[in-house]
């Protein structure tokens, strides 16, 4: 066995393959439903705690432009901005994947020795980088497809009477693809937490039985 802090000696009662087979399982289920709630249309949008703002340099020109009755600008363009999170998340699916294949043993006792969101921790460091890479294509793509060059135009257009917004102040797919990746990776973190706090309810018998343990 590999664990044996006090808080988790129930443990000892499963094999670490089991465990590990446990951990797998809530990983893939986790990341999926991840994936599946945000990979589609309203999945940002439609989701107050990830939906995607105007970035703060933009933030003034917004407040002002909806005082003057201009606010459809903005809000085509934080429509836009969403609609490009989610064209990018289905990307993430296959990542997440290979990175649970490979994670290790020692990976394992560091996930389930670790804290409520310790899965999704480990999915942030071995994945961020390549999702990345992944989603900035992505994000170009779906913003070109959806005229968010246009649509951010137009929007300095109407605002350049204010003085207060330069093109060049902000670069919306890099702001995009953070966004993308932290919506991601708080809404991984909240099917883990699911997870451990109810494992009970779990379809998998492996995640309940390694997962019921912990509690």
């Amino acid at each position: 066995m590999f664990l044996a802090t006090p808080a988790l000696a129930q443990l000892d009662r499963i094999s670490s393959r089991e465990a590990v087979s446990g951990l797998k399982a809530a990983l893939e289920k986790g990341s999926q439903a991840a994936v599946a709630a945000l990979g589609r249309t309203d999945g940002f949008f439609g989701n107050p705690q990830v939906k995607i703002p105007l970035p703060p340099s933009l933030e003034r020109t917004e407040h002002l432009a909806r005082r003057v009755g201009m606010g459809r600008y903005a809000d085509e363009l934080i429509l836009t901005l969403n609609r490009a999170a989610e064209a990018a998340v289905p990307e993430a699916k296959a990542l997440f994947l290979d990175a649970v294949k490979k994670m290790t043993v020692q990976d394992a006792k560091g996930i389930l020795t670790g804290g409520d969101t310790a899965a999704t921790e480990y999915f942030r460091r071995s994945t961020e980088a390549a999702l990345r890479k992944r989603f900035r294509p992505v994000v170009a793509n779906a913003t070109a497809r959806v005229q968010l060059a246009a649509k951010y135009n137009e929007y300095a257009e109407t605002a350049a009477g204010f003085g207060l917004l330069k093109k060049e102040d902000a670069n919306l797919d890099d702001y995009v693809t953070q966004k993308a990746l932290d919506g991601l990776f708080f809404t991984v973190a909240e099917e883990e937490k699911k997870i451990r706090k109810d494992p009970v309810s779990e379809s998998s018998a492996i995640i309940r039985k390694v997962f019921g343990l912990l509690r």
